[in-house]
Formats: structure tokens, C-alpha cells, sequence
């Protein structure tokens, strides 16, 4: 895992030798956002994607095959396309990028809607809000925001049956973790949802202060104390969620690490643009880093695991960039 910490110092060299070219990196993740959306719509027009991927079950994977991601890559990586025409091209007409973003977030926000991922869904809209509350120049634009979202997302749901029962279906699962997890309803059909995520508890119990290690929750959630030996429930990877499988595999102790860096990182960036007189006022560029990276370490979510190559390449890549960022800006 130290291979990451390679990967955070390598990205911190190059930005503040101003080796990496971000204007590149947002045009790329701009035109493959874009890509992605239309293979989406391709997909659910003809029944499969430009590259002959056959769309299968209420999820559409677009260009990755068999892999049920694209929602998840374009809400991780959309948001570059809203800052790279304002930062990086100098389109004098303004009433251009008034036009375009709504556009963009439409595609983007349609797209997600019909891939069937429904978390990245959520983040999306989360991290969309955010943005346009913290970002003064844009706060004038949050009711143009909801009517946009709020008519996009009807009209999708009332015409396309795949998309109304997959949203339906996720209602009653939510209702169905907060029926068993709260109201203690066992008998709910959903209830090995919230059983994948209470089953931490006692897998973190035994080892409570350092953890089994890494990816050692497929290991101990199997050999836990007070196991119903009569459920059919059986245990995941991962307990679904960063911060219990960090608790489980590294302990209280790996936990304050991370938790340390994590808010270092806020402090640094976040806190120091939007909350003091800090030269980051000025700097764009690190804006949607700071914003993916508060999404990505959002607590009240489900995830996939924080220790596998996707996930932690993504997390400890913003965190070397938003640093970097920020020590270079503090330094001029």
C-alpha cells in the first residue's frame, strides 16, 4: 500500500515543478465525460454501445463492458468540464458558457440518471450543490439549478420504465435499512443490506486498536463472535463503507491516521479558500479537487472499498494534487 505514497509524491513534484499540464487533464476528462454520456444514450437507444457492449439488467455500462461503472466514472469526473472553458479558454462572449455548463450538466446528469448507478447519482447532485452554494460567483444560479435538475429527473423517470422502477426499488431499500437498522424489523426483505454494514461491529472487535490488516475483512467477518448461525446472511469483501472497513482493518489507530490526513487536507484547502483571506481565493484549478475529495470521504454512504487499486488511486491523487495546490499558492 506504500506504492500510493509514491503516488502522492510523484504528483506534488510534478505540480509545483509545473510539469503536469492541467489544461490537458481537463480537456481529457471533459471529452471522455462527454464520450462516456452518448455511449450511455447509444446504449439504451440500440440496446448496446457503440463497441457492440449489450446493455443487460437496470444498469447500462457504456463503454466498460461488463464492468456497471459509468455512473461512477462520471460523477468522479464530469465536474472538471464546468471549469474548463472559464479557466482555460478565453471566451469573451459569456452568455457561451451561461449556455454550455446547464448543457453539459444536463448530458452529465442524464446520463448518470440512465446508467442505474444510483450513489454516484446522489454524490453528483451533492457535489453539484455544494459547489454552487460555496462558490459565491455562482449562488445566483441554485434555483435555475433545481428547476433544471428537478425537470430532468421527471421527465426521465416518467418515461423510462427502467429508470422509474430502479429509483422505486432504491426507495424501498433505503426504507428498508432504516426499518431494520432503526425500528428493528427483522423481517424486512431488504434486511441483509444494513446486516452488511452492522457486521463491522463485531469484526472490528477483535481487533479493535490495530486491525486484522488489510483486506483482512473477508477473513474475520466469517470467524466474528455472536454469528446467528441460523442466518443465511453471509459476509461481503467489505463492509461497504471507507471508514468501517478502515476501523476493521487498521484499527482505531490506522483510523486516526487517515482521518488526520483527510482533515489536514480540508484545513489546507478547503477551510483556507472559502473561510480565510488565503491567496486560494483565486485559484480555480483546485476548486473541483477540493470538492471531489470532500464527496469522496462524505461518511453517510455506501462505497466500494477504500483499499482497493481504483478507489485509493483516485483518493490519494486528489489528495497529492489539492496539497500541492495549495503549498504552491501559499509559497508565491
Amino acid at each position: 500500500f506504500l506504492r500510493y505514497l509514491a503516488l502522492y509524491l510523484v504528483i506534488r513534484f510534478l505540480i509545483e515543478k509545473e510539469i503536469l499540464n492541467f489544461k490537458f487533464f481537463f480537456i481529457s476528462c471533459f471529452l471522455f465525460s462527454v464520450f462516456v454520456s452518448f455511449d450511455i444514450f447509444y446504449q439504451l437507444t440500440f440496446g448496446k454501445d457503440i463497441f457492440g457492449f449489450v446493455a443487460t439488467g437496470r444498469k447500462l455500462s457504456g463503454p466498460f463492458s461488463d464492468e456497471l461503472i459509468a455512473g461512477s466514472y462520471l460523477q468522479r469526473f464530469s465536474l472538471f468540464s464546468f471549469f474548463l472553458f472559464p479557466i482555460f479558454f478565453n471566451i469573451k462572449k459569456k452568455k457561451i458558457i451561461k449556455f454550455l455548463i446547464p448543457l453539459l450538466f444536463i448530458v452529465f446528469f442524464s446520463a448518470i440518471i440512465i446508467s442505474g448507478n444510483r450513489m454516484p447519482l446522489i454524490l453528483f447532485i451533492l457535489g453539484t450543490s455544494a459547489l454552487l452554494v460555496f462558490q459565491k460567483e455562482t449562488r445566483k444560479y441554485i434555483p435555475m439549478f433545481i428547476l433544471v435538475f428537478s425537470l430532468t429527473f421527471l421527465v426521465i423517470f416518467k418515461f423510462n420504465s427502467t429508470v422509474k422502477y430502479n429509483f422505486i426499488n432504491f426507495y424501498t431499500q433505503v426504507d428498508g435499512i432504516i426499518e431494520t437498522s432503526i425500528i428493528k424489523k427483522s423481517d424486512n426483505p431488504y434486511s441483509d443490506y444494513s446486516k452488511q454494514f452492522n457486521s463491522f461491529y463485531d469484526t472490528w472487535l477483535m481487533n479493535k486498536y490495530i486491525g486484522g490488516g488489510i483486506k483482512s475483512f473477508r477473513y474475520y467477518c466469517h470467524v466474528r463472535p455472536n454469528i446467528d448461525k441460523n442466518s443465511k446472511f453471509k459476509c461481503n469483501m467489505h463492509p461497504h463503507n471507507y471508514y468501517l472497513e478502515i476501523l476493521t482493518e487498521t484499527g482505531v489507530i490506522g483510523f486516526l491516521i487517515i482521518a488526520s490526513i483527510f482533515f489536514i487536507t480540508l484545513y489546507i484547502s478547503f477551510f483556507k479558500k472559502y473561510f480565510t483571506d488565503s491567496k486560494l481565493k483565486n485559484n480555480h484549478i483546485i476548486t473541483p479537487f477540493i470538492f471531489l475529495f470532500l464527496i469522496e470521504i462524505f461518511p453517510i454512504k455506501s462505497t466500494g472499498s477504500f483499499f482497493t487499486t481504483a478507489n485509493a488511486t483516485f483518493i490519494f491523487l486528489i489528495i497529492g494534487v489539492i496539497i500541492a495546490l495549495a503549498r504552491k499558492e501559499n509559497l508565491n
